[in-house]
């Protein structure tokens, strides 16, 4: 996710850190780097022109051109307009109404707005909040279906509805049906079109005015860069938007869209949608994004994804396993293998940590998740007893393993060196120190 922003902005930052004194020369010159950097993000050129003129004002001020560090005083400048520029704070759902509170999804065809729908459907579930989802779009093949599929999937209510019902109808009697079923929220799934038309747009603003709703949220492919912001100033200007939500930010995109979207609109991204399952919907946050832009890290979402995705009973049985002295197995390794899939992997831990926009894309791709995948497949070859006695993997027993798991002697006794090198780590926390750790992760949790 942003990568070409993150790796351009970066370089940039990391030249001027190290100034001992800001001049005129070097502040145009390291805002032109910024300029190209944000233009190659496919930020909307209004956008990138108000951004640079504030930067530049802020730069030039007395506080940052006498203080101690001004290369850092300039960082913290880049930081905070990034912040401005995205939003300032996040900003969740406002559901107090009288139930059913109703939330329209709004947006182009092949965006991922029914996916999004079910992952929103699903959010609010986790929230305790009693759900239904209804499909207004009446043209796309399957796209009922599709949304009752989903909504099985996630366990929540379905409203059935036909293609040669009207939208409006439809819209009408979800309501009627989820106020007499007491539910808390109604997602409204509509009709996207490959382009904006008029028809599109007197369809929706008549279920506006039917349905209104409490949200009205802009579902945005934050991979279609600049279109994105044309198109969400389309939607601005012909329904009363409440909010965005930016898909697939999970993909390559150059980050333009969220840099652009929220100033085009004057309304909040208030989610984030992170992959293609339905757990993989983040809310937005305009200040943890804006140090991810700029290789700081993101360790909030990366406690508050632990916190949601690690199991905990798995996790207080190692912490209490190690505090007796047990040694770490190649069955914990394998847990841990299995823990960092659950929270969206390699790639996503280390765009989270603090120091890793230096990383090298050459690096990275290093470290990949196949990788694991490979390490846990030579695992589950091994009989149990190999997995608790890692010491009796012997020769024949590694060329057996190899065979197994489809690898080879070699990445067998990679997996055992660089196991060996764990176990020496986990060592390190018999004395209570894991414990600590994941007390600070799921301060809930009661460990010995």
């Amino acid at each position: 996710m942003l990568e070409v922003l993150t790796e351009r902005l970066g370089r940039t930052i990391r030249n001027i850190r190290g100034q001992g004194r800001l001049s005129d020369d070097n502040i145009k010159d390291t805002l032109r780097e910024v300029r190209m950097a944000l233009l190659e993000a496919d930020v909307a050129l209004p956008v990138v022109k108000g951004f640079i003129d504030r930067v530049r004002e802020a730069a030039q001020g007395e506080t940052v051109l006498k203080s101690l560090s001004p290369g850092q005083a300039f960082v913290k400048i880049v930081n905070d307009e990034l912040v401005y520029l995205m939003g300032e704070a996040n900003v969740p759902l406002s559901l107090n109404t009288q139930p059913p509170a109703v939330i329209l999804m709004a947006g182009l065809q092949g965006v991922g707005k029914t996916t999004t729908a079910a992952k929103l459907a699903l959010h609010l579930k986790q929230d305790k909040k009693s759900v239904m989802m209804v499909s207004c779009d009446v043209y796309r093949p399957a796209a009922i279906q599709q949304l009752a599929t989903l909504a099985k999937d996630i366990d929540v209510g379905f409203f059935d509805s036909t293609v040669d019902q009207k939208p409006v109808d439809i819209a009408a009697s979800a309501i009627d049906h989820a106020r007499r079923q007491a539910v808390d929220v109604v997602i409204v799934d509509t009709a996207g079109r490959l382009h904006i038309d008029e028809d599109m747009m007197s369809e929706i603003k008549a279920l506006h005015t039917v349905l209104m709703p409490i949200e009205t949220l802009f579902v945005v492919d934050s991979m279609t860069g600049q279109d994105a912001a044309n198109t969400a100033k389309a939607f601005a200007d012909a329904l009363p938007l409440t909010g965005v939500i930016l898909t697939k930010m999970d993909g390559d995109a150059r980050g333009g869209a969220a840099l652009s979207v929220r100033q085009v609109t004057g309304k909040p991204i208030k989610f984030l949608g992170m992959g293609e399952k339905t757990d993989a919907l983040q809310p937005f946050h305009p200040e943890r994004m804006a140090s991810r832009i700029l290789g700081m890290g993101d360790v909030l979402s990366l406690v508050e994804e632990a916190q949601r995705t690690v199991d905990h009973d798995k996790a207080e049985k190692l912490a209490k396993k190690l505090k007796k002295g047990k040694g770490f197995d190649l069955e914990d390794f394998r847990d841990q293998l299995k823990q960092m899939q659950s929270m969206g992997g390699v790639a996503s831990l280390m765009d989270k940590l603090p120091g890793m926009g230096g990383v090298t894309p050459q690096m990275k791709e290093q470290v990949n998740d196949k990788e694991f995948l490979k390490m846990e497949a030579m695992i589950n070859s091994m009989t149990p007893h190999e997995r608790r006695m890692p010491a009796v993997i012997k020769g024949s027993r590694r060329r057996r393993i190899a065979m197994g798991s489809g690898t080879q002697v070699q990445d067998v006794n990679r997996l055992l060196k660089q196991f060996a090198q764990m176990q020496k780590m986990m060592k390190q926390f018999k004395k209570g120190g894991m414990s600590k750790m994941l007390k600070r992760m799921a301060p809930g949790m009661r460990l010995g």
